[in-house]
């Protein structure tokens, strides 16, 4: 069982007080420093916050499930309030697209009391108004949950570092508790929805997503939702690709196993 004494979920909105981090990270301010990494980008919502998401399909974009969630008014945000900014670097992105829908867990709570279930399905899948099919956007592949001691990396961007994104491409996972892990990364505000990666067959893939930082035994650490169900998200959607425009939806029906 995972046991934080403290747990803050990091959408970034204006002037969140600062967070420390933990860890080493790389800017990836210029054109080779992010080479590879451009779709990871940053996802604009509502009025002036952000969090991180990640190009999963030319036409699919993935973030946390709080992401879409007024932080004030615990409201959905309408689709026409989101944009995706992919690979946004010193005020300008590879490319720009709309949403035209977005769908979370049938289970997940944005004002859950357990804060602990609530990581465990705070997912989100976005579906731009366009798909994105460049040679330099190439979509992650997503793969199986990390165990225990493997070795992950993180590309994020947060308040304090919200004109380019950051990697961090070395830190451990330290727990697992059914679709949860627990990591050593850092996150801070803004990092909300971005991509952990871990190396399989020489290539990064996601094998989770950022949901909160927290903290245990007076250290700081960073809590990810699996990915192992985006499956039924995906499912979900392409059973209501034919509904008209509509704001954020649950994928009704999904099944959420533990495993």
């Amino acid at each position: 069982m995972i046991r934080v004494l403290s747990l803050v979920a990091l959408l970034c909105v204006p002037f969140a007080p600062a967070m420390a981090e933990q860890g080493t990270l790389k800017l990836l301010s210029t054109g080779s420093a992010s080479r590879g990494w451009e779709a990871v980008g940053r996802l604009e919502l509502g009025k002036g916050s952000f969090c991180t998401g990640t190009l999963i399909a030319p036409d699919q974009v993935l973030t946390a499930a709080h992401c879409l969630f007024d932080s004030t008014t615990g409201a959905m945000i309408p689709t026409d309030q989101i944009e995706f900014r992919a690979g946004w670097r010193n005020g300008r992105a590879v490319a720009y697209r709309g949403v035209r829908r977005a769908m979370v867990p049938p289970a997940y709570q944005y004002q859950g009391a357990d804060k602990i279930a609530r990581v465990a399905r705070d997912l989100a899948l976005i579906e731009l108004d366009q798909p994105i099919r460049l040679p330099q956007l190439r979509p992650f592949t997503l793969d199986t949950a990390p165990v225990i001691g493997e070795t992950v990396g993180v590309v994020s961007y947060a308040h304090d570092r919200a004109e380019a994104p950051s990697l961090q491409d070395v830190c451990q996972v330290l727990e697992r508790a059914a679709d949860v892990v627990m990591m050593n990364c850092a996150a801070d505000f803004g990092s909300s929805g971005a991509p952990v990666f871990a190396m399989r067959d020489g290539e990064p893939h996601i094998v989770s997503v950022i949901s909160a930082k927290a903290a245990r035994a007076d250290e700081p650490v960073s809590l990810g939702s699996l990915v192992d169900h985006v499956a039924d998200l995906r499912a979900a959607m392409k059973a209501r690709s034919d509904a008209p425009n509509a704001q954020i939806s649950r994928a009704k029906g999904a099944k959420f196993i533990r495993p």
